[in-house]
């Protein structure tokens, strides 16, 4: 009891502190109200300790069991493992490990096809509870409708804010997309910029394009919105990037709708020797030190850690209290800002892998 207790405290004070991450202005992305350091390591799979029936057997590569337990827990996304993911997946690792819990981590590599395979995998093998990722809903809103109808409970985390209800999910973690996309117009505004080249580095993912319908909503000038070449190939990318600048010699503000494009973005432009105003979505210490250089201006936090960790306490909390939180209501971790004020204090944290 007092265990649940403990979880429950620590529950209602990541819902306060997600609820503050609403605010866009510098002060609420303090990265000194970061809630809790990571200890858990990746682990790719149980060590037998000689105990049968403590672990259920690890059968397929993408299979990360955590910690054994009564329960079993399914994160299923479009990651590709990269640096944002691989945050995300250090969150869910850490609470399967603080709550007793086995995870189960399935990777999409943004094939919404591997998805719904994995989906259906989940609901086959009894899941006690899924947490996915929503980039393409025509395609996983019935999988996961499938899932609720079988009694499991899901949550949507990273993208889905927009249909989770639909799915009959009992809540979503994360950010609005398109507000998130309105903060960044708004400083492109303050910036003084008039042309901002909006670049994606996924063609179908709609989180991606709702936040550049979020920089069309607020920002004043002229917005180019266009896929620009995947993050696994940036040499494409970068040329993608410059071939949109070279033919349109106004744009003087580029927002890479993720970290690694952002940098793409401002390579292309140091390549072309033309001063754009580069801003980008999410961390990586490579953008942390652009920022703190002073080279990017921003990228919008939406605090990844937390959308790996929460989900996993929040399906605990569901299967042995019947605990539901939101209200309805998604649960949002962002949008924040890291600019060059605070990049220095968030840089130490992005070392340790929690940011």
């Amino acid at each position: 009891m007092k265990k649940l207790k403990g979880l429950l405290a620590l529950l209602f004070a990541f819902t306060l502190f997600a609820a503050a991450c609403g605010d866009t202005s510098d002060e609420a992305d303090d990265p000194t109200t970061t809630a809790g350091d990571d200890s858990a390591e990746t682990t790719e799979a149980m060590e037998d300790d000689g105990d049968e029936g403590e672990a259920p057997e690890t059968t397929e590569a993408d299979v990360d069991l955590t910690q054994g337990g009564d329960l079993t827990f399914h994160m299923i996304t479009h990651s590709d493992d990269g640096p944002f993911w691989s945050v995300v997946k250090k969150g869910a690792e850490a609470a399967a490990a603080d709550v007793g819990v086995t995870l189960v981590w399935m990777p999409g590599n943004n094939d919404p096809g591997k998805m719904v395979t994995d989906i259906a995998t989940a609901i086959g093998e009894g899941s006690n509870g899924i947490a996915a990722s929503l980039p393409s809903p025509d395609q996983l809103i019935g999988p996961l409708q499938d899932a609720v109808a079988a009694g499991i409970p899901v949550y949507t985390i990273n993208s889905g804010v927009n249909d989770y209800q639909t799915i009959g999910a009992t809540s979503h973690v994360g950010q609005t997309e398109f507000i998130a996309g309105q903060g960044a117009g708004l400083r492109f505004n303050d910036a003084g910029a008039t042309h901002v080249l909006c670049g994606r580095q996924e063609q179908s993912n709609v989180g991606l394009t709702e936040r550049c319908n979020g920089l069309k909503d607020t920002f004043t000038g002229t917005v180019t919105d266009e896929f620009v070449g995947l993050d696994a190939d940036q040499t494409e990318q970068i040329n993608g990037i410059k071939a949109l600048m070279e033919a349109s010699p106004d744009i003087d503000g580029f927002l890479g709708v993720g970290p690694v494009i952002a940098m793409s973005g401002l390579t292309a432009s140091q390549d072309l020797g033309r001063d754009v105003v580069v801003g980008g979505f999410d961390i990586t210490p490579e953008i942390i030190d652009a920022i703190e250089a002073g080279d990017v201006a921003f990228t919008v936090d939406q605090q990844q850690y937390l959308q790996g960790y929460l989900p996993v306490v929040l399906m605990f909390l569901e299967a042995t209290n019947q605990n539901t939180a939101g209200g309805g209501l998604p649960i949002l971790t962002g949008p924040g800002f890291v600019t060059p004020e605070n990049a220095g204090a968030v840089k130490e944290l992005v070392a340790a892998g929690t940011r």
